[in-house]
């Protein structure tokens, strides 16, 4: 991807997603061909052609459809100091740490120079498509909360870290020309600032300074930006104590930090304090965004797949006036595409995948809008069942396959997406879930999807009582005989105590439910799983009742601390739906108040 394509902006940026969508078919096949021939005579492509250019047939006659596990020595090779041709024509310049949340441990993904431009490329198109929707968005700033992972580096000394951490850290952003509609109230120094709680800190205080500019709220995933609405909680009252006295709280101690933030606090404002505070004292928060950032139009952060748990949080803490806009599709392999319709529904959210991103293919999982997980992640998948991107059909699900630039090949993101429709010639889909989040004790196989649904079903019954799930991971427990399933829940109550919450306001948060209504809540859930788990619960006995474990206030914050502490990243921190950690399930059961089961079987009948 040549410089020019980091131009595309405004209008340019909408013509061009014209042009690439309406002529997908021509570009994937001319993608495909330049990393082919910028790839060739690396040893593992090598491996699978005649001796001979490989062209587009051979790639999918021989090349096989791979996991991870297959590319893994090739990477540490690399990682230990042999050339990258083993996998690439040009020099690999780091790589790229998974969250680990997702599949159990973090993979380290190659990259090279040019991958930053693709990124950048896709970065460029945001605000151009929000600009169709919204107007006015470059009169005000952003609070856009970025953090970045302290580094490490491979044996041989290639950087190891995040993608965002690496397009944080890059010229790309840094150096970015200057733009209205790019103008956060986060200082450079707050984002680059590897102490989790310092960047925090000093990003929200930014956003409270220039709360009346803000137009924009938001962070990569919503689990990021309620954290740091859980941070404000615990914070506001030491936050307005440093703006009414026109200093910095003594615990930021990151030199860059203090400099750059000196200047936002330059003279006392006591007024502006008072604001806040009054705001912040409310015995509820409902509604506590959009009367901290009046000006504020949406908030933008990853709805989808998982963290589509967040969403009613997010709607109560902006009583439902601030629309959730969820704007790309990335992963630390790959950036797919955009959203075209960022005001929509984020129920319905779907993605466009752009043909020069990468080169797409996929493993049909099923159509007729049935979906079909009959194909496990070890299990060989040939390469002659694969769909190319323009020739998917709407209403099947599909497992996304991609082939990169910087050595990937025929590689399994083990993403499930489901066709919703085409613009142009570019298919447009629906994410459903990871394919490696199940629950499965004998028969049943319970996938992302399908426990989110039921959990979603579930929690209406808290509704009533004035109470509100705001997180939720899983396990199998297979000490009890038959095994079950078991729901780790943290349940908070909406009213809170007037008083400061610089205090410990954990007491006023602890659920005080009646036993019968998570009984209650037990049992909706069974009754929502599939045929086969309720076949399984009620007539086979095979699997024991459903088990929720009611975990104290904040124990999924030190859940992802746990995981960041591992060397996950805050930007990239999805809370895993289903726990294997042997040492975060000690830290989970360390937590848990209260515990019930299902009162009796689901329904299910032959």
């Amino acid at each position: 991807m040549d410089g020019k394509k980091l131009e595309y902006k405004g209008e340019a940026a909408l013509k061009e997603i014209e042009r690439l969508t309406s002529e997908a078919d021509i570009v994937q096949q001319n993608l495909l061909q330049e990393i082919l021939g910028q790839n060739q005579r690396t040893e593992y492509l090598s491996r699978f052609s005649r001796g001979s250019a490989m062209d587009t047939c051979e790639f999918k006659n021989s090349v096989p459809v791979i996991t991870y596990k297959a590319i893994q020595p090739y990477i540490r090779r690399i990682a230990h100091g042999e050339d990258s041709s083993l996998i690439t024509g040009k020099p690999i310049t780091e790589m790229l740490c998974s969250s680990g949340t997702s599949a159990g441990e973090p993979k380290m993904m190659p990259s090279i120079e040019e991958d930053i431009d693709r990124r950048t490329f896709l970065y460029n198109l945001i605000m151009p498509i929000m600009n169709r929707y919204l107007a006015g968005l470059d009169e005000g700033k952003a609070m856009y909360l970025c953090f970045v992972k302290a580094e490490r580096s491979t044996p041989c000394g290639l950087p190891a870290r995040t993608v965002l951490t690496s397009y944080y850290k890059s010229n790309h952003f840094k150096h970015r020309a200057a733009d209205a509609y790019h103008d956060f109230t986060s200082p450079y120094a707050a984002i680059l600032c590897d102490d989790g709680d310092q960047s925090m800190y000093c990003q929200l205080l930014s956003g409270l300074v220039h709360r009346c500019q803000v137009l924009r709220l938001g962070a990569v995933f919503a689990s990021a930006f309620l954290r740091a609405v859980s941070f404000l909680e615990r914070n506001w009252g030491r936050m307005c104590d440093h703006i009414a006295a026109g200093h910095l709280d003594p615990f930021i101690t990151d030199p860059e930090c203090r400099s750059s933030m000196s200047s936002m606090l330059p003279s006392p404002n006591p007024t502006l304090a008072a604001e806040i505070r009054e705001i912040c004292s409310c015995p509820t928060w409902k509604g506590i965004l959009c009367r901290l950032w009046p000006r504020a139009k949406y908030i933008e952060a990853v709805v989808t797949g998982s963290m589509a748990q967040y969403i009613p949080a997010l709607k109560y803490y902006s009583e439902g006036k601030l629309p959730l806009v969820c704007t790309m599709y990335a992963s630390s392999e790959c950036y797919f595409g955009v959203n075209l319709r960022p005001l929509c529904d984020p129920h319905d959210v779907v993605f466009t995948l752009l043909p020069n991103m990468g080169y797409f293919e996929f493993i049909p999982l099923g159509g007729n809008g049935t979906l079909v997980m009959d194909i496990d992640e070890d299990e060989e998948v040939s390469g002659r069942k694969l769909v190319d991107l323009v020739n998917v059909r709407v209403g099947c699900y599909y497992e996304l396959v991609v082939t990169t630039f910087a050595g990937l090949y025929r590689y399994r993101i083990g993403d499930v997406l489901q066709v919703t429709g085409f613009h142009n010639r570019a298919p447009q889909f629906r994410f459903i879930c990871r394919r490696n989040v199940v629950l499965s004790i004998d028969n049943d196989k319970t996938n992302e999807e399908d426990l989110h649904k039921s959990i979603t079903a579930a929690k209406k019954l808290l509704e009533p009582h004035d109470a509100l799930l705001v997180e939720y991971t899983s396990r199998v427990d297979p000490s009890s005989v038959p095994g079950h399933y078991v729901l780790y829940w943290e349940i908070k109550h909406h009213r809170r105590s007037p008083s400061s919450a610089s205090s410990d306001d954990s007491a006023a948060n602890k659920p005080s439910l009646d036993h019968r209504v998570l009984e209650e809540c037990c049992i909706v859930v069974e009754e929502e799983l599939d045929y086969v788990y309720r076949r399984c619960r009620s007539n086979d006995r095979s699997v024991g009742p459903l088990e929720i474990r009611v975990v104290s206030p904040g124990t999924f914050e030190l859940l992802m601390d746990f995981f960041i502490s591992q060397g996950g990243s805050i930007n990239q921190y999805k809370t895993p739906r289903c726990i294997k950690s042997s040492a975060a399930l000690e830290l989970l059961d360390g937590k848990v108040e209260a515990s019930f089961f299902s009162p009796r079987d689901p329904t299910w009948r032959p």
